[in-house]
């Protein structure tokens, strides 16, 4: 929802700064990726597990059968799960759950929130921090349960009132979200109101076969595919987990026939854009068809592609999180598969294959996954993978690197004020590890901002170029995959 106001910042910088980003590439294109895509049967409702014990069960059995680790536990640290595993060792003293919250361990900080909630029936801030910390596992009973009861004893809590109206909309019941996106008296919030209004019918319907399998036309500055709105001749879109659902071009709405529903404003820097919003009868992705899905459409700048054209839409995690979904860089291709049970255990059959590893997944701000990540010995934190970062591939504070003790080069202005380039020694996504790829580190990034945690560093696009990544939004897991999961390595 709020999410494209990121993504119109990052295309301003993109149109800044193309030249300069795409000269930190260096890609190695004889690095190929194993494919990791599998038919999966037919749809069925999302089922969520508990974040913890079920989840490290499901993943050390995964690493188990694929003989990724020797040590499952090293690997795949869960957050409170209780053994020395989870994240970074807690201080003994660390027993405040905000702190435990802001560091990362979300699960000692639930149950610390829970022994608040026992002595203190009316702790509307435990109450909160029970349902968003729910939330970022999709768990979505406890997030419903816990933030409509911070609402009621705090009704001008607005981060809640958001994250409750999120919960309803990644359940897709859109409706229900209506009210408490207008409870929190947002502009923005209220034009979601208004399109989820008009919206008849189910919302996100799939037709089609039970996976699809779209060639990339590249991967450069971004992954870029055919995509078709309206049943109009296909045009290039973007792939960007760090943007919200379909988003396109004035050009591409008004040859679609879309309506504008409603409207809303962000002034980005020292532009204002503004952003319209309606409803695609039709968003088809290779052989699935998208029915009655919300869009946006506005005037920012793409990125040009290696052939000067210009891309004409991005398609975000919204989308994604509809599909058991693979982005698959080294094979250029992009998968969307049915989420079902049953097609999840024989995804997770081919994956065990593959050499890889499968991480903890969150979702926070609406559209922004979460993992966990290390830059050189420092972590494994609570990382973001917003990819749509073109040019580069890791991007942290300059705390934080300095603390993961990264070098800072010379500085360099930039539109978002003075930035460093690094290149850590190490950057890794659980086994997934990349030697001195580039990016920055500023004083205040913003892709982590809002979230009330720490996240360490942002991945993204140049970090995942020998990857395979698969999200796995109905049991919070991330799946990366390669040849080498340490393709840098000499």
């Amino acid at each position: 929802m709020a999410g494209w106001t990121a993504t119109r910042r990052k295309q301003r910088q993109w149109s800044h700064g193309s030249r300069l980003l795409l000269g930190f590439s260096g890609r190695d294109r004889s690095r190929r990726v194993p494919q990791i895509a599998a038919d999966i049967g037919g749809r069925e409702e999302s089922t969520v597990h508990e974040e913890g014990i079920t989840q490290g069960l499901e993943r050390r059995k995964f690493l188990q059968r694929a003989g990724l680790a020797a040590a499952v536990g090293a690997t795949l640290p869960l957050l409170g799960t209780g053994g020395a595993s989870a994240l970074a060792a807690v201080p003994s003293s660390a027993g405040d759950p905000d702190k435990l919250f802001k560091d990362g361990h979300f699960k000692r900080a639930e149950q610390g929130y829970r022994r608040l909630l026992t002595k203190d029936a009316d702790n509307a801030h435990a109450a909160a921090q029970i349902g968003y910390i729910a939330l970022l596992s999709n768990r979505f009973a406890d997030a419903e349960r816990f933030l409509k009861r911070a609402v009621t004893l705090k009704p001008d809590d607005e981060f809640s009132l958001y994250q409750l109206a999120d919960c309803y909309v990644r359940q897709d019941r859109l409706r229900e979200a209506v009210p408490w996106l207008r409870k929190t008296e947002n502009t923005t919030h209220a034009a979601y109101a208004t399109l989820y209004e008009h919206i008849k019918g189910t919302p996100w319907r799939v037709d089609g076969p039970q996976s699809t399998r779209v060639p990339l036309l590249g991967i450069d500055p971004l992954p870029h595919l055919q995509v078709s709105i309206n049943g109009r001749p296909p045009t290039t879109f973007l792939l960007d987990t760090g943007a919200t659902t379909a988003g396109f071009s004035m050009d591409v709405a008004a040859d679609a026939g879309l309506t504008a529903i409603s409207e809303s404003r962000a002034k980005i820097e020292d532009k204002e854009y503004v952003m319209y919003h309606g409803i695609a009868e039709s968003v088809r992705v290779g052989d699935i068809e998208i029915r009655n899905a919300p869009v946006h459409w506005n005037d920012a700048v793409r990125p040009k592609l290696p052939d000067d054209s210009v891309p004409q839409g991005t398609l975000g995690t919204v989308l994604f999180y509809h599909f058991l979904t693979t982005m698959d860089y080294g094979h250029e291709q992009f998968v969307l598969r049915r989420k079902t049970e049953a097609g999840l255990r024989r995804f997770r059959a081919q994956a065990a294959r593959l050499k890889g590893d499968v991480l903890p997944l969150w979702l926070a701000k609406d559209h922004f996954p979460c993992t966990l990540g290390s830059l050189n010995d420092f972590g494994p934190r609570v990382v973001t993978f917003d990819t749509g970062g073109p040019g580069r591939g890791i991007g942290t504070s300059i705390d934080f690197a300095e603390r993961a003790g990264v070098e800072l080069g010379e500085p360099e202005e930039s539109r978002g004020g003075v930035r460093y380039p690094i290149a850590p020694e190490r950057s890794s996504l659980g086994k997934a590890t990349r030697r001195r790829v580039k990016g920055y580190a500023n004083e205040n990034p913003k892709v982590g901002a809002g979230m009330k945690f720490d996240t360490i560093a942002n991945f993204t696009h140049e970090f995942f170029e020998s990857f395979a990544i698969t999200f796995d939004y109905t049991h919070m897991n991330l799946y990366i995959t390669g040849d080498s999961m340490d393709p840098d390595a000499r």
